[in-house]
């Protein structure tokens, strides 16, 4: 078993999206172990974004995850770090496919609805950021 963290960000929660995200990601096969609604503290955000320091949006990134509540949650499932990103879908929700998260709940580029590690070791080292916060 694999586990991927999961970022309902606060455009989908200021929305009330998250109940119709979760049962798309359970619809999926996909086990959601751990969530926890909060709004994310400027030095975990800068922290977990860090690899994006140095591009133009960084600041903006991190203004939008700590404007409001979010749901960050740990799922679970074989592949899951794969199957999560395809049910996600495109980073532009314009060019995402129909039936995937973003298509159905986000309104933008910069507001997307959904995070996702993009691979077993980013996953882990989201996890270990976010761990103290469950």
């Amino acid at each position: 078993m694999e586990n991927t963290l999961c970022i309902i960000k606060p455009d989908a929660v200021k929305n009330g999206f998250i109940e119709e995200i979760n049962e798309k990601i359970k619809e999926s096969g996909i086990k959601i172990t751990k969530s926890k609604r909060l709004t994310l503290d400027r030095v975990i955000a800068e922290k977990f974004y860090a690899e994006h320091s140095e591009r133009p949006f960084y600041g903006e990134l991190v203004d939008f995850m700590t404007s409001g509540d979010c749901v960050i949650q740990v799922l679970e499932g074989d592949d899951v770090v794969s199957k999560y990103r395809e049910l996600m879908g495109a980073t532009n929700p314009a060019e995402a496919d129909e039936g995937t998260l973003r298509k159905s709940f986000a309104t933008s580029l910069g507001e997307n609805a959904v995070h996702g590690s993009d691979s077993l070791q980013s996953a882990e080292r989201e996890i270990a950021i976010m761990h103290d916060l469950f």
